[in-house]
């Protein structure tokens, strides 16, 4: 699909043939959450990853998990195989956790209500759990932060306002705060604690300010952004208010703002959009970078840089937004809300570079940006983080940075809360597989399904039904790493994007244009269909399933097409209702003598859920398919290529008895899938065969919806 966009201007480094720097951060090991519970706990229960910290010696980590009110702890002496260290209890809900040395400082939430707010902060032995200390906080803590020499620690009092209170606005009493406590001999001294005011500073609600994130610098100088506020205050060590300022706001242009779900169209505005940062950090004693995520009436999208004496060094406006769309993770139903939300952010060198990683919560992935300069940031990756990235921490001693992810979709059958480790190395980035950085302009893309080999590198491929505003082949260039998307060709019906669409598979015809095969959905009035498209994307014939097929159809319909001699070939995803069990049928069709059959092809009994067919791809004496269940991360069990002898693509009439093909296992596709260090995804969709039989895999990351918005195109060689 194209971008239309207004503004197109970005610190990008991520362009097609710039993927082999020498040294690159790639995800190295992926921690799901449940393992830390302990045995005879109920797995089924919802848990989490949130804030994340790591010890003096850089080996273990404890990150917040709020649904168990625990403090979850991994032991990463080998970073590529991390091991539970169970979890700890601590009495209420964790909002943040800071390490230092060995002793964890966990801010927790005991609020009884809105109205009447409190917390503690609790000092904890990393290696027996045990509590050394207890400071009451005197209301609800959001966030912690420790200075650098390990003196003293910060923790932002937010007493959050109840958005279902009134209008849901501030101000909504009491005010909230920030805490100072010194530390010493690994505990803290709750005698020191002193709480620094910040009512009085803001334009929004200065009665009620709201602190959400802090962190302290060389100079033992405290930085505070106040989110709903829209204000940012720097604070010295003994409470006193040494400057503050508005967060401002930013002139937005080139952005999406329509939540259709059903197409990227960067081409409205937001004047006067409020910053409203979450995260803050430091890059120098003099530098701070903020995360605009919003909250109550902003969200601008990107980060910001500022002198710490309120002098606007740099803003990114929509640029980190555009390379997110460019790498196929913008999440369009968030469109008419904050966009992809920047929130979570961490500044740590590697290799005397200074790097931002910057958490895109709504995308899932990691913006790597070189900030040498603080006056022009410099995007060297986006990596892929897992589901809602809420904590990042950086580990320079041992070349990693992790990130925790907070979603838990188990309600819904999805994949686990994860904790992700990256290495930064020598080598080529792994990750994006497949960008449209370097095209002619900005496309953004998502839910890959079918694929086809074109000429030479050439792959073309389709989106499915969740961009149903937009139904677009790609043009895809394999010659370069990682793969480029060169052209985005809009499917069309009377002059505009076609509707009552769910493209599934896509061959060529040999004269320029393709075939379509469209998987149906009767009760949203999407039929079942083969559709014939030239080569402007214009629907030239539509081709109605027959009533012998239709008298069984169930939702679950074509998955692929190809051509085996006069005949065109389509795979039905799951058994219809004449089919026998664990049996599909491979559907024929002569374009030319409008003649239909079948045969019935053997699939594995699932070993959960379901298993079914979602690609066919017709070379030389062969057709292959891929067999997949619907299973995520450990529970995968069947992600596999087979191969049928062409010769057995006889089709039998329908109605009447079907022969049963023969197969072949020709790949086992898990393996390739955990080879990026993350979970196993579940959607293998795509597979095409270039002309010297190398053969091409994608997944379709569902337009980053309950996904982690990984797309996956790679090659498994020759055939």
């Amino acid at each position: 699909m194209t971008i239309r966009t207004i503004c197109l201007t970005s610190s990008l480094a991520l362009c097609a043939g710039t993927a082999m720097a020498d040294m690159n951060f790639n995800r190295i090991a992926s921690f799901a959450t449940p393992r830390n519970m302990a045995e005879g706990e109920d797995l089924g229960r919802e848990t989490s990853a949130e804030i994340i910290s790591v010890s003096g010696d850089g080996m273990t980590l404890a990150y917040t998990d709020s649904p168990l009110g625990v403090l979850g702890r991994i032991d990463i002496t080998d970073a590529t195989d991390p091991q539970p260290l169970g979890n700890i209890e601590l009495g209420g809900e964790p909002t943040a956790v800071s390490i230092v040395g060995n002793t964890a400082y966990v801010a927790v939430n005991t609020s009884e209500s809105y109205e009447t707010p409190s917390g503690h902060l609790s000092a904890i032995d990393l290696a027996s759990g045990d509590e050394l200390a207890q400071c009451d906080l005197g209301g609800q803590p959001d966030s912690t932060a420790f200075a650098k020499d390990g003196s003293f620690i910060a923790v932002a009092i937010e007493n959050e306002r109840d958005e279902d209170a009134g209008d849901g606005r501030v101000p909504q009493m009491p005010a909230g705060d920030v805490v100072l406590i010194d530390l010493g001999d690994g505990t803290m001294d709750c005698a020191t604690l002193r709480h620094a005011v910040v009512t009085g500073l803001a334009d929004i609600s200065p009665e009620d300010p709201e602190p959400e994130f802090g962190d302290i610098n060389g100079l033992g100088e405290v930085a505070v952004t106040m989110q709903e506020n829209n204000h940012i205050v720097i604070l010295g060590r003994d409470g006193a208010v040494l400057n503050h300022f508005s967060a401002g706001a930013v002139d937005l242009e080139g952005i999406d703002t329509t939540d259709d779900r059903a197409s990227i169209v960067f081409d409205s505005a937001q004047p006067g959009r409020l910053r409203e940062p979450d995260a803050v950090q430091w890059l120098d004693d003099d530098h701070i970078v903020i995360a605009n995520e919003g909250d109550m009436d902003g969200g601008s999208r990107g980060f910001t840089v500022f002198n710490k004496d309120g002098t606007l060094v740099y803003e990114s406006g929509p640029s980190f937004e555009h390379a997110v769309a460019q790498v196929g993770h913008y999440p369009d139903k968030r469109s008419d809300a904050k966009g992809i939300e920047p929130e979570g952010m961490e500044i740590a060198t590697f290799d005397s570079v200074p790097y931002m990683f910057l958490l895109a919560e709504r995308a899932s992935v990691v913006g790597v940006y070189d900030m040498s300069d603080p006056a022009s940031p410099v995007l060297k990756q986006i990596l892929p983080s897992g589901i809602a990235p809420e904590g990042v921490v950086a580990i320079p001693s041992r070349n990693l940075m992790v990130v925790a992810n907070e979603a838990d979709l188990i309600e819904d059958g999805g994949v686990r809360a994860h904790v992700m480790i990256f290495e930064y190395g020598e080598g080529a980035a792994a990750y994006p597989t497949l960008t449209s950085a370097g095209a002619d302009e900005l496309i953004g893309w998502g839910a890959i399904s079918g694929m086809v080999a074109g000429e030479g590198s050439t792959l073309y491929a389709v989106n499915d039904s969740f961009y149903s505003y937009q139904p677009t082949i790609f043009t895809i260039d394999t010659s370069v790493t990682p793969a480029q998307i060169t052209d985005a060709l809009p499917v069309t019906r009377g002059g505009v994007p076609a509707q009552k669409l769910d493209m599934e598979g896509i061959t060529v015809d040999g004269d320029g244009g393709f075939w379509i095969a469209s998987e149906g959905n009767t009760d949203k009035l999407v039929p079942h269909a083969l559709y014939h498209v030239n080569a402007k994307g214009e629907i030239k014939d539509e081709i109605a399933l027959p009533a012998e097929l239709l008298a069984h159809e169930v939702r679950f319909g074509f998955e692929g097409i190809t051509q085996v001699g006069d005949w065109l070939w389509m795979a039905v995803q799951r058994e219809w209702g004449d089919d026998p069990k664990n049996h599909v049928k491979l559907v024929a069709y002569n374009p030319e003598t409008q003649e239909w059959g079948a045969v019935l092809y053997p699939k594995a009994e699932p070993a959960k859920g379901w298993v079914g067919l979602s690609e066919i791809v017709a070379h030389g004496d062969w057709v292959y398919v891929v067999e997949r269940d619907n299973q995520i991360g450990d529970a995968a069990v069947t992600k596999k290529v087979y191969r049928i002898p062409a010769a057995e693509f006889v089709a039998a009439p329908l109605g009447g008895d079907l022969p049963v093909v023969s197969k072949e296992e020709v790949r086992d596709l898990i393996p390739d899938l955990k080879a990026w260090g993350g979970y196993v995804v579940d959607k293998v969709e795509g597979l095409a065969v270039m002309s010297d039989g190398t053969m091409w895999m994608s997944t379709d990351n569902d337009g980053v919806d309950d996904s982690s918005g990984e797309t996956f195109l790679w090659s498994i060689g020759k055939m």
